[in-house]
């Protein structure tokens, strides 16, 4: 045996790696136990319940669930979230909260701390059978129809609620963003609502479009919300699309999440 393999750096490096991919574990199984738990409930509710209870039961259950998510997520698997920023928005009138997508922990983080908002989800996630029910239940909005997903944002804003959407449509592949397509723009058009921008940082791109779910994370791991600049109700919806993305290049790290510490 070499005697690097022996040095108390390299034990420690190993030490710590068995860790990240135990917290790895943990993180994933704490999210199904959690999900699994509200399961047989949501299905329950949803056909009981009428549309506005149910929505409103639906969202709180969710907030609830994400918040001692990220809460088990700093004590057990070395993460922190510096996402104070939301709280500012809690009573806000109805917005369109347009963020950038650099992993799949954003939803998460962005519904732990706003109990009226609502998603635009892809179809597959509404009928997957972990998150599924609840997202029904939530009254979250199928985006596998464009007509009718920007007439049910419209609604859902005129009812009170925060509009949670990704421009990009899925998550960041070419850092700091990808091109915007222009569906907050023609929601915040046809509601008259503001678009409220969200900054999404992460220190490593865990969980992000090329990051296998079943890959270790680079501990720790700190995830970041600030607040942007508010637009108002965009007229001309091209051009407000193109102001957007260049908001966000602008604000966001041109790199992206660091990925000199990712693992082989």
């Amino acid at each position: 045996m070499s005697a690097s393999t022996t040095e108390p750096g390299f034990c420690q490096r190993t030490l710590w790696t068995a860790y990240e991919a135990l917290a790895m574990v943990l993180g994933l199984s704490a999210l199904a136990v959690i999900c699994l738990a509200w399961l047989p409930f949501a299905l329950l509710l949803n056909p009981l319940l009428s549309r506005p209870l149910g929505q409103r039961v639906g969202r709180r259950a969710i907030r609830g669930g994400f918040r001692l998510y990220l809460g088990f997520l700093e004590t057990f698997c070395a993460c922190r979230f510096e996402i104070d920023e939301l709280d500012a928005l809690r009573d806000e009138a109805p917005l369109i909260l347009a963020a950038n997508h650099p992993s799949l922990l954003d939803a998460v983080m962005l519904l732990s701390r706003l109990p009226n908002a609502v998603c635009v989800m892809k179809a597959a996630l509404l009928d997957n059978i972990l998150f599924g029910a609840a997202a029904r239940l939530a009254r979250y909005i199928r985006n596998d129809a464009a007509l009718q997903m920007i007439l049910d944002a419209r609604d859902e804003l005129r009812r009170g609620a925060h509009l949670v959407i990704f421009p990009e449509g899925t998550r960041t592949t070419h850092f700091p963003i990808d091109r915007c397509m222009p569906t907050a723009g023609l929601i915040a058009n046809r509601a008259n609502a503001p678009v409220q921008t969200l900054l999404i940082e992460f220190s490593t791109p865990y969980l992000g479009k090329a990051w296998p779910l079943f890959r270790r994370p680079v501990l720790p791991l700190h995830c970041r919300i600030r607040l942007g600049r508010r637009f108002p109700p965009p007229g001309d919806v091209t051009a407000f699309t193109a102001e957007l993305e260049q908001y966000f290049r602008h604000e966001l790290p041109v790199a992206g999440p660091s990925t000199a510490a990712t693992p082989a």
